[in-house]
């Protein structure tokens, strides 16, 4: 087939949308011929880089940004980018019509950015549209936003009201509604997209997912064993990301042989470093900054249980981290990593209010920290076929897959959407 993606964020080598760009390329790639419109101003010496050193005779890439601000969003807020985002998926759609009288594309497909909140124009093409993985319905509870400093209450504020926005934008709807197939990674985003028309949605594995390569280098971590438990964070220090939570759980459940580390850094940590203080575990808790991804393996192998008590994640890639390296999981039964995380991979924690959750999570804890059996049969999920769901070559065929049935016709696709009971939160 000739297939036509687009990735707005596209970089080898790199995690988050970037990533997630490059290996949906890639994979695809392996099956089919590829067009792919991205942006050459932070991406283009690394692609062509890449495709140097290892050729991919089907992948054809189209660069192209805005002629009037360029790439000058980059010195610019998050705000900006949106903006830059926006106003170069209206060009896309110029570009795409013209290579589609040239090429004649079977199917388009846009991947990044995965916000559901925002249109992709290329869906008002005559052509099959597959839209995602989306995500962006997840929300952090608001009995949860009393733990909040103004800052974040501000945060959650504009983007509920750019969210909502986005839902009642023309475009957005069309999106929905002109999509043949929509793939999505959390209930909370299938909700908000089958109220704004989507008709044909399809659940997968997260936006993100992990090289073979990765999944074995983590397999591949031996546990230390000592009489220290360990429990472990990773992340950008956000206020959402709800590391708050983790540690008032950690001092709750009173572990007399447990250690509590944290890897990242972020506006936050001032704030986290004083919680722990005034919790009394400051001498038990060990934020270890930024590190390099070698030094995280190395923490991650000396560590028991990650604990990831996100109040609004669409796909971390923590998780799938975690699990091929034969950690449980502790994290709240919210977003992306409710659906990542099984009764085989860790425990979900009910987010009903702040107190109940930390409570929940300090049982956990407690648990774990004496179960040595639990902890052992939770870490060797990853031999009992665990890592499938987000190996990227696993993902790759299962979208080639997608592909085939969304170019049937009716009568020989699976058209049935999802359950609906899956959707009630």
């Amino acid at each position: 087939m000739k297939i036509l993606i687009s990735a707005y964020s596209c970089e080898p080598g790199k995690g988050s949308e970037r990533g997630v760009g490059w290996n949906v390329v890639r994979e695809v790639a392996k099956y089919h011929e590829v067009w792919v419109l991205t942006r050459p101003d932070e991406s283009k010496e690394a692609i062509e880089a890449e495709l140097a050193r290892n050729p991919m005779p089907n992948l054809h890439f189209v660069y192209f940004t805005l002629p009037i601000w360029g790439g000058a969003w980059r010195w610019g807020s998050n705000g900006a980018m949106q903006i830059h985002y926006y106003f170069w998926q209206i060009q896309a759609y110029f570009v795409a019509r013209r290579l589609h009288r040239e090429i004649g594309f079977d199917l388009i497909h846009h991947v990044t950015f995965g916000n559901y909140w925002t249109p992709s124009f290329l869906s008002l093409l005559s052509v099959p549209f597959v839209w995602g993985p989306v995500g962006g319905g997840e929300t952090a509870p608001k009995s949860f936003r009393s733990d909040f400093g103004l800052k974040a209450v501000l945060y959650e504020t504009a983007r509920d009201v750019a969210r909502t926005l986005g839902e009642l934008n023309p475009f957005v709807r069309l999106t929905a509604q002109r999509s043949s197939l929509v793939l999505v990674a959390t209930k909370e985003t299938a909700n908000r997209l089958q109220k704004i028309g989507v008709k044909r949605l399809r659940f997968v594995s997260g936006q993100t997912g992990l090289s073979k390569e990765e999944i074995d280098q983590l397999k591949a971590l031996t546990k230390r064993g000592t009489s220290v438990v360990r429990f472990l964070s990773i992340g950008r220090l956000l206020h959402w990301k709800g590391f708050h939570l983790g540690l008032k759980a950690f001092a709750l459940a009173k572990l007399t042989d447990a250690e509590y580390w944290v890897i990242g850094d972020g506006p936050e940590r001032s704030r986290l470093e004083l919680l722990a203080q005034e919790l009394g575990i400051a001498e038990k808790v060990k934020f270890w900054g930024n590190i390099s991804r070698q030094e995280v393996l190395r923490k991650l192998e000396e560590c028991d249980v990650v604990v990831h008590p996100s109040l609004h994640d669409f796909s971390p890639t923590v998780c799938w981290e975690a699990i091929a390296a034969g950690c449980p999981v502790l994290c709240l039964d919210l977003g992306g990593p409710a659906m990542q995380i099984t009764e085989q991979t860790g425990i979900k924690i009910p987010a009903l209010n702040p107190n109940q959750a930390v409570q929940d999570l300090a049982n956990a804890m407690q648990r774990l920290s004496v179960d040595h059996e639990l902890r052992n049969w939770m870490g060797q999920a990853r031999e009992r076929g665990a890592t499938e769901g987000f190996d990227w070559e696993v993902k790759g065929k299962l979208l080639i897959q997608l592909y085939e049935e969304t170019l049937m016709p009716p009568s020989q696709s699976n058209q049935e959407i999802v359950n609906p009971a899956i959707l009630k939160t």
